[in-house]
């Protein structure tokens, strides 16, 4: 059955741009949008690089995908490099300018969780002045804290916005093996600590408890049991979503509806790559999930819950590389837009592997499809 989402989007083409409409939304419903992977690797920061201001910009970056980010309530990525100042690094060690983060909010990324592997790659005086960083620039975050009583202040992080609240949590499997130092503290996958941060937040009577995971097998397209075991223990202790990183690939995306007790639970598992300059097979793109929520008496519900499928193009312009983030469907549809055609078949490549995954895998959880115009969620 063809269900249309209240998400219309009139196709716009201007110079080297090509644009959508900002979507209506019903009254009383709330939309969540998360995000995988936001990399940066060396080619990404040169490639940002101005060498006439000696500045940075990463705004080009979100050109393509800036219309379904911004007309999301509540818009949510997980940033995996640290904010740790010069010298501007890739790949083991991230560092990316600040300007990367403007970029962020410019694209309308709300908040940026920070516990990932990478988060002490530049160890104690990086975690600090990543945090520093973001809060000079007003995004929210959470998973990182400058100490203690700073965890205590913003874990869990809560957000309000048109009548609802939410609670996030973020954790990481560990920091790559780079010692965490007293005094700040990265949020490391702890059953029993997280297990009573959902008691906290429960305890301030948020509308859901969000959490984002940073787990699982690297380049596996398939959670692994400890994946799986961990949720369903989670959802157990209160967890209402759970949106998973690091594979740097798309892994299922399960919305069990609620059962004879009320309770339901989403879990994504892998979101993939956002934006990186990886280019293997399934590594060159990720997904976006959308959860649409609508209040029912006096809780919200998740309503309906889909996916767009993400793929960085990296094309060369004057010599330089460049990346930009392409929603799928509508590139589909032009092949033109491709200077290159082997560019254009590898995106449909990745598509075609992440549909054979995801249509086979997912538990009602369906795919935005740009059609006339308009994008709309298929069941």
């Amino acid at each position: 059955m063809l269900r249309k989402i209240v998400l219309s989007a009139l196709l716009i083409i201007i110079p080297g741009r090509i644009l959508c409409q900002e979507p209506v939304i019903p009254a009383g419903s709330v939309s969540l949008l998360f995000m995988g992977d936001i990399m940066g690797h060396d080619s990404q920061i040169q490639s940002a690089f101005d060498s006439t201001t000696g500045s940075y910009d990463y705004n080009d970056v979100f050109d393509y995908i800036r219309a379904e980010i911004s007309e999301a309530d509540i818009a949510i990525a997980n940033l995996e490099v640290t904010l740790a100042g010069p010298p501007y690094t890739g790949y083991p060690r991230f560092s990316s300018p600040e300007a990367l983060v403007t970029a962020c909010l410019n694209a309308g990324i709300d908040c940026l969780v920070t516990a990932n592997n990478h988060a002490a790659d530049r160890d104690t005086e990086g975690i600090l002045r990543t945090i520093e960083t973001l809060d000079s620039t007003g995004i929210l975050h959470t998973g990182t804290f400058k100490n203690s009583a700073d965890r205590e202040a913003r874990n869990p992080l809560i957000i309000n916005t048109k009548g609802i609240s939410v609670a996030l949590l973020a954790y990481t499997y560990g920091t790559n093996g780079i010692r965490v130092k007293e005094p700040v503290i990265v949020n490391v996958l702890d059953k029993t600590r997280i297990a009573r941060d959902i008691r906290k937040a429960k305890g301030m009577n948020p509308d859901l408890v969000v959490l984002y995971l940073h787990w699982g097998t690297e380049y596996e397209s398939n959670p692994s049991q400890d994946q799986t075991d961990l949720a369903e223990y989670l959802f157990s202790q209160g967890a209402d979503l759970i949106i998973g990183s690091h594979p740097h690939v798309i892994q299922r995306m399960v919305w069990a509806k609620a059962d004879s007790a009320g309770k339901s639970g989403l879990v994504v598992y892998s979101l993939g790559n956002f934006v990186s300059n990886q280019r293997k097979s399934k590594t060159d793109g990720g997904a976006m999930v959308r959860v649409n929520l609508m209040k029912q008496n006096d809780s919200w519900r998740v309503q309906d819950a889909g996916f767009y499928l993400t793929w960085v193009y990296t094309p060369y312009e004057f010599n330089r590389k460049r990346f930009f983030i392409l929603p799928c469907s509508r590139f589909e549809q032009l092949p033109e837009y491709f200077s290159n055609p082997s560019d254009y078949d590898q995106m449909r490549a990745f598509t075609k592997d992440s549909r054979t995954l995801l249509y086979n895998e997912n538990l009602n959880i369906f795919e935005y499809i740009f059609e006339n115009n308009t994008w709309r969620l298929y069941h």
